[in-house]
């Protein structure tokens, strides 16, 4: 492990969270966001539901480990949301034990330490029609509808009131763009980087609405070594040096 400690952010769940560092994703946003700030830690298996998960909770997580997660953010739901297939073969769930999965997968992680915090985000929607320009020719039919998805985030919107745990409706959030259908998807399903940026948005309301101590928002975290030097960069009139971790020189979006 390499110092200094920061605080480590882990994304867990299936291919929404894979991928999420593909086509300018959420998860590389939130990498570039919390440089020098936290390490943002990538766990997702793309194809898993929430059985699998539940499955490899205590390798990914282990109640011993030295350093426990700051924040843990997690999605399982689409895959569990697809019709069952004949064979029983398939990553399909039944709602209800979907629902007991999640909630043994929060009563984890809230249990890992005192200042570990929990954010599930619900199954976003999906553009059957795209899927099926796009992956039917490769993954055959998929069996999976908008309308299913919105009943199981609608699920995991619910099971987060009950342990309590802060949850993020991305099956509503997303669609509330106008032209959700033809900007926010990849293939259909994967998010492209304008639905990226509806999850981020998302993320980081919750981060600062929330009342945690200490704040995990990205600018209430400091940047690490960012001691006043006079080997920075001098400013305009030469006096001073510049704070440049402070310094955006490339971002595109000026994130709240």
């Amino acid at each position: 492990m390499v110092g200094p400690p920061r605080p480590q952010f882990v994304l867990f769940g299936s291919s929404i969270v894979q991928f999420s560092y593909s086509n300018q994703g959420w998860g590389a946003i939130l990498a570039d966001l919390y440089a020098r700030k936290a390490d943002v830690v990538l766990r997702g298996y793309s194809g898993w539901n929430s059985r699998r998960a539940l499955q490899v909770l205590d390798q990914v997580f282990p109640k011993d480990a030295a350093v426990q997660p700051s924040l843990v953010i997690v999605y399982f739901g689409g895959n569990d949301s697809m019709h069952p297939h004949p064979s029983g073969l398939g990553p399909h769930v039944p709602l209800p034990e979907y629902v007991e999965n999640m909630k043994k997968i929060a009563v984890h992680l809230k249990s890992l330490s005192e200042q570990t915090r929990v954010i599930f985000l619900s199954a976003p929607p999906i553009n059957e029609a795209q899927i099926r320009e796009t992956l039917s020719g490769r993954l055959g039919t998929l069996g999976r509808t908008n309308e299913c998805c919105g009943i199981y985030s609608e699920a995991c919107l619910e099971l987060c009131k009950e342990v309590g745990v802060k949850a993020i409706d991305l099956w509503t959030a997303i669609q509330q763009r106008d032209d959700w259908l033809n900007v926010c998807f990849t293939d259909g399903i994967h998010l492209s980087s304008e639905g990226s940026e509806v999850v981020v948005k998302e993320i980081l309301k919750v981060l600062e609405e929330a009342e945690w101590e200490p704040s995990l928002h990205w600018k209430s975290l400091p940047s690490e070594f960012d001691d006043d030097s006079p080997y920075n960069p001098g400013s305009p009139v030469g006096k001073t040096t510049l704070k440049v971790a402070d310094i955006n020189l490339h971002r595109e979006i000026e994130w709240d």
